[in-house]
């Protein structure tokens, strides 16, 4: 019964065989071709006619030269991939056949497939408008995925070249930062995954994803995304709270206790935040499987990924200003084996310290070294009193070199990687000077005596006019409890040459003076995507508000200018109402940047008064 019910399987339905279509063809009879090419963009074309043309192109391949190349896009229009098992098996076959026989088709056959890498988009139109357009939820939509990259190995397997010439099809095809995110999410995973089976292509792709990544991150300052999080928030506790008043007035008086997570609350307020969160997440699952096979850590895997990362870590994230979060691949990879996170500090330092490289390099790698040190929690406090010494003694012989001569004055310009390893030294000291003593207080206070923080304080190159002053509050106060250097007389020397400008103009307004001279930043700021932070968050350190005890102990007598608010405000572990400010003197004027947020991360930092 099934074999009288179906179909016959036709040749071709308008007669003769293929290759008798194609000689006509040569020949000038172009009326059999003309229909074939007709037949073959049929929309309703049925799978047993796509296998049975397919089987007779598969035997004709040798006909298929340049001049068809018209005839060939179409066959690589076909609608394949949602057809049956049946016509996926012998289309693979074709495009074997097609691109060994004839390589003058591989690109085409490679933007086919690469086309294929995002879902497709379903378009409802109306009266000639479109009134919805968004990404397919097909359910199928894994198994197709995975059929192109069968696709695509197939390809590669018959032409070694195909390498070269795909990866300028991988760029041309990559995603706007605009599109939705489950398009960029599609493509950027099956970008990864063809590094599995095309391994030389990694070290492009994995620039090529995380070039895409920083120009995202560039796009959404820390601030932006706070302050749509922040919106969102109050939005949401007005709808709650209107809602409770109508609706839930004899709620049981439980549930108030009980807060209710609802799917929305992972997602992030600033759609571009959004979209980089989830493609965060991806690259971290990605190094985590590549450098672990059977869940334990592959040594040879582990190194081969990390050496592509740090290339790809010198060549875009180094000269990049500011990003916020793309950086931390290199703290996720690192943390998996102290030795990859000692080469990284090693890489960083001989940076730092080379000459030839252009100063902004050294200065932003003396950024990353007191920014790892101070945040990463699987760095040893061996490994970190190790790089204290390098940095220190560095600085050291600087100062012997510089401190007496011609330059022997204060100038970022000048001496810009000096104050860059100052401010890191600093920072690690804020972060970790409490493990530094910890466990025999005397060793550890005779460890930070032999550095000579007064030396490096003292010197004609003044440092501590020129770090954050959020950073040289902590400082202070932190070497004076221990009695390493007193630092106040030369913060206040300091203070009386920053002079506010009047601006010419009406009204005479006070220019605020730069309170960042080094335009540093420190890049592992506390990672705020909700996604990707929970991969973070385990090996971080973050900012720990000070003991009451250290409060008292760090404490300075009030002078005149300073309010009782202000020192209330600091007694209590909170921040001033200038909040997001550290001010230098009291009753001066005020800085205008946001150091402390981004320097020293959450919480906001703590405001230490000093005596004038």
């Amino acid at each position: 019964d099934e074999f009288i019910s179906s179909p016959p399987r036709k040749t071709v339905r308008f007669g003769g065989t293929l290759t008798e279509v194609l000689l006509k063809y040569e020949k000038g009879d172009t009326t059999d071709f003309e229909l074939l090419k007709h037949q073959l963009s049929d929309p309703d074309i049925k799978d047993a006619q796509i296998i049975n043309w397919l089987q007779e192109f598969r035997a004709s391949v040798a006909y298929l030269t340049k001049e068809l190349e018209q005839l060939v896009n179409i066959l690589l229009k076909l609608p394949w991939l949602t057809r049956s098992r049946e016509v996926v098996e012998e289309y693979l076959g074709f495009l074997g056949n097609l691109v060994s026989a004839q390589t003058v088709h591989l690109r085409p056959c490679l933007r086919m497939i690469v086309s294929q890498f995002v879902p497709p988009r379903i378009t409802i139109r109306e009266d000639d408008v479109d009134i919805s357009d968004s990404d397919d939820d097909d359910e199928n939509i894994s198994e197709n995925f995975h059929t192109c990259h069968r696709a695509l190995q197939t390809v590669a397997r018959y032409v070694p070249s195909t390498p070269q010439f795909l990866m300028p099809i991988l760029v041309e095809f990559f995603p706007f930062i605009n599109k939705s995110e489950r398009t960029l999410e599609c493509y950027v995973h099956n970008l990864l995954r063809v590094t599995v089976y095309l391994p030389t292509l990694r070290p492009q792709i994995l620039e090529l994803i995380i070039e895409k990544l920083l120009k995202l991150d560039v796009s959404t300052p820390q601030q932006d995304i706070e302050d749509a999080e922040e919106t969102a928030n109050n939005c949401a506790s007005e709808e709650n709270s209107t809602e409770e008043g109508l609706f839930d007035m004899e709620e049981d008086e439980d549930r108030k206790g009980n807060k209710v997570v609802s799917p929305s609350s992972e997602r992030m307020a600033h759609p571009l935040a959004e979209c980089l969160d989830i493609l965060m997440t991806i690259l971290f699952s990605y190094i985590k499987d590549v450098c672990h096979v059977d869940g334990k850590l592959d040594i040879s895997n582990t190194k081969d990924l990390y050496r592509d990362l740090v290339s790809v870590f010198d060549k875009l994230i180094l000269p990049t200003h500011a990003s916020c979060h793309v950086q931390y691949f290199m703290f996720y990879i690192c943390s998996f084996k102290l030795g990859l996170a000692e080469a990284f500090l090693d890489h960083l330092w001989k940076k730092l310290q080379d000459p030839n490289n252009p100063s902004v390099i050294r200065q932003t790698s003396g950024s990353y070294i007191g920014s790892f040190l101070a945040r990463a929690k699987f760095i040893p406090i061996v490994t970190v009193k190790a790089c204290l010494d390098l940095l220190v003694n560095w600085l050291h012989k600087y100062i012997d070199n510089q401190d007496t001569g011609a330059n022997a004055y204060c100038d970022v310009a000048l001496h810009g990687p000096f104050y860059s390893t100052c401010q890191a030294v600093f920072y690690t000291l804020i972060f970790r000077h409490k493990q530094l003593l910890d466990g025999n207080l005397r060793r550890g206070l005779a460890y930070l005596q032999n550095l000579n923080f007064e030396r490096i304080v003292m010197c004609q190159l003044n440092p501590l006019k020129i770090c954050i002053p959020s950073v040289v509050n902590l400082f202070a106060a932190i070497t004076r409890k221990y009695q390493l250097v007193f630092c106040y007389t030369i913060i206040e020397r300091n203070n009386r040459q920053f002079i506010p400008v009047v601006r010419s103009g009406t009204g005479g307004d006070l220019v605020q003076t730069c309170t960042n001279p080094l335009d540093s930043f420190f890049p592992f700021d506390p990672y705020i995507l909700k996604r990707s932070k929970k991969t973070i968050d385990p090996m971080y350190q973050f900012w720990e508000e000070l003991s009451a005890e250290d409060l008292e102990n760090l404490k300075k007598p009030i002078e005149k200018g300073t309010s009782e608010d202000e020192d209330d405000d600091f007694l209590k572990g909170e921040t001033p109402q200038n909040e997001g400010v550290v001010e230098i003197a009291p009753n001066s004027y005020e800085s205008n940047t946001r150091s402390p947020r981004s320097s020293i991360g959450s919480p906001a930092d703590c405001y230490v008064p000093y005596p004038l």
